[in-house]
């Protein structure tokens, strides 16, 4: 993918014997410089999925290497290990780059060494409307980086970074003991496991959630339950900057990796890897020293609260492996809970490292058996404890916000609503995603209007932009999930509100478009596949010719989501359960 630092740049041969290239700015371009490519339409250039794959595999293998072990934690918590998460997404970025380099016809005949312009970035960052993620990638100038190119001394990898964030003391460590400690980042976390920790407090027993949301608008809700204390990490530690030392660096071939025709220096690449560490994003993407501090802080609540069990509904990204990787030192046993829909495919990393591993239906199981990185792990298929509430859903109540919403933008509710569960997407996809919904609500029969429903991570900003005739917005804060079972239809590309809405008997449409990966409802027969605007047409006139709900198989829900109303209260069961 394209960043703001390679929009401007080209591709050119110098005129010599020996084949060399250099990446200069457009606006330099001269009708000698032949052949030469702009590095937008380069980068718009496919690779195979499977190819990348195979290659980042290879990468992390050479970048794991005790050679290139370049810290741990005082706890012994390697820093591949637990940011094995952002490193792997920046050296797909690179795969894939190196791999349209190598398909390029002129480059491919004649490659050689690539030179830079000065001022140019080595990392950059890339479009999404999260309002949580950090999306690094690798810059053109930062692959010429990576194959030997001399950089300006003045041009560091880790120049792309930023840090800010609200100086606050440290804050006392509770001393209560508790028989569970959560672990919380998000409000799908905590949407998660609160309603398990409800449940223990119904056994009599104290429960603790460690909240680590460096967002405020992430944090966990206030709670009531004199038995569930809620602990929050103070800000400062996970926004520390303070990365790795780095004293590797050599020129030798025995420290490289060969990328399709492409020889990348191994220690520049651990370089680029490491720069990531330099500056904290939050609890997304904590810096080194936050990840150290995050661990110390760790230790202590263990050791004051001496719990049996720890309870996450994320074991994969740096806080969730750090957090495992203290519980197993430590021996509290570790309970996953899946939060959020897997798809196969677009997992960063898929690795399970806790004990136990709640998920929601049977496909997941099957997932979580390959995923597990434990030999000892047990796999339980139990569903999703924040599902629980969907039994008692106010449906007329949730209708009259809905019809309340075009109120408020001046028209009449239309007789019809779907809802759209937007998902913090790039503004290109979302953009193509709501041309074919406002296409397929204006051509549709029935009088339909769509309600566009902002994640919880999303720049609500953003997706104002999308507005059009017969539209209407949720607030953020009620989300699809607030108002789903008021509508006449729910649309998802990889949303869990489609999963909910299923549970709901709300008629789904699974949005597969060219380059989209979707929850794959539509193979269950719980949610009609639209590929296009007139797909979408097709599924809203034939939901209003056809009033009546049909209520989906037992069996087909079962596969994609076990829902009996008690997931919170199984949950619970387990992570008290005395066994290992």
């Amino acid at each position: 993918m394209t960043t703001a630092d390679d929009f401007a740049l080209i591709l050119t041969r110098q005129p010599s014997i020996t084949p060399s290239w250099s990446l200069v700015c457009a606006a330099s371009l001269t009708s000698s410089m032949k052949p030469h490519i702009h590095m937008e339409e380069l980068d718009a250039h496919q690779a195979d999925p499977g190819e990348i794959k195979r290659y980042v595999e290879h990468v992390m293998s050479a970048l794991g290497s005790p050679a290139l072990d370049l810290a741990t934690t005082p706890g012994g918590a390697s820093w591949l290990h637990v940011h094995q998460v952002p490193v792997r997404r920046l050296v797909s970025q690179i795969v894939r780059k190196l791999l349209v380099l190598s398909a390029w016809p002129p480059f491919a005949t004649a490659s050689g060494p690539i030179t830079v312009t000065p001022g140019q970035r080595l990392i950059g960052e890339r479009d999404s409307s999260s309002q949580e993620y950090r999306s690094y990638t690798i810059t053109w100038p930062g692959i010429a980086y990576l194959l030997g190119a001399e950089i300006p001394a003045a041009l560091t990898p880790s120049s792309h970074c930023s840090c800010t964030g609200v100086e606050i003391q440290d804050v006392p460590i509770t001393s209560q003991t508790a028989a569970v400690v959560a672990l919380s980042w998000s409000s799908r976390h905590a949407g998660t496991l609160l309603p398990v920790l409800s449940e223990i407090s119904r056994h009599r027993q104290r429960s603790l959630l460690l909240d680590l949301a460096t967002d405020p608008a992430q944090r966990c809700p206030k709670v009531e339950d004199p038995l569930i204390t809620v602990h929050r990490i103070p800000r400062t530690r996970l926004l520390a900057p303070g990365g790795l030392s780095i004293n590797t660096r050599q020129s030798d071939d025995s420290r490289s990796v060969l990328i399709g025709e492409h020889l990348v220096l191994l220690d520049r690449l651990a370089d680029l890897a490491a720069s990531l560490l330099e500056r904290s994003a939050g609890c997304t993407q904590p810096s080194w020293r936050a990840t150290v501090n995050a661990e110390a802080w760790l230790d202590d609540i263990l050791a004051a609260t001496r719990p049996a069990t720890m309870l996450l509904s994320n074991d994969t990204s740096p806080l969730g492996a750090l957090a495992v990787h203290v519980a197993d030192r430590l021996g509290v046993r570790t309970v996953y809970v899946q939060h959020g829909a897997w798809i196969p495919g677009s997992v960063a990393w898929p690795a399970l490292h806790c004990r136990h591993i709640v998920v929601m239906g049977g496909r997941d199981a099957d997932l979580a058996a390959g995923w597990t990185r434990r030999g000892d792990a047990e796999i339980h298929v139990l569903g999703q404890p924040r599902f629980d509430a969907l039994a008692s859903a106010d449906r007329p109540r949730q209708r009259r916000y809905l019809d309340n919403l075009f109120t408020l933008e001046g028209g009449r509710p239309p007789k019809r609503i779907a809802v759209w569960a937007c998902q913090p997407f790039s503004r290109s996809r979302l953009r193509a995603q709501a041309e074919i919904l406002l296409k397929g609500i204006r051509e549709a029969e029935g009088d339909w209007g769509l309600i566009i429903a902002p994640h919880p991570a999303q720049d609500p900003h953003m997706v104002k932009a999308l507005h059009g005739p017969r539209v209407a917005f949720a607030d953020p804060e009620i989300g699809a999930r607030g108002c789903l079972a008021g509508s006449d239809a729910l649309v998802t590309v990889s949303s869990t509100c489609g999963i909910e809405a299923m549970l709901l008997d709300v008629p789904a449409l699974e949005l597969r478009l060219p380059g989209e990966q979707t929850l794959g409802l539509a193979e269950h027969q719980v949610a009609r596949a639209c590929v296009d605007a007139a797909g979408v047409v097709r599924a809203l006139s034939h939901l209003a010719a056809s009033p009546y709900r049909r209520s989906v198989p037992g069996r087909a829900k079962d596969a994609v989501c076990r829902w009996d109303g008690a997931t919170a209260a199984a949950v619970a069961k387990l992570a008290l359960s005395p066994s290992s």
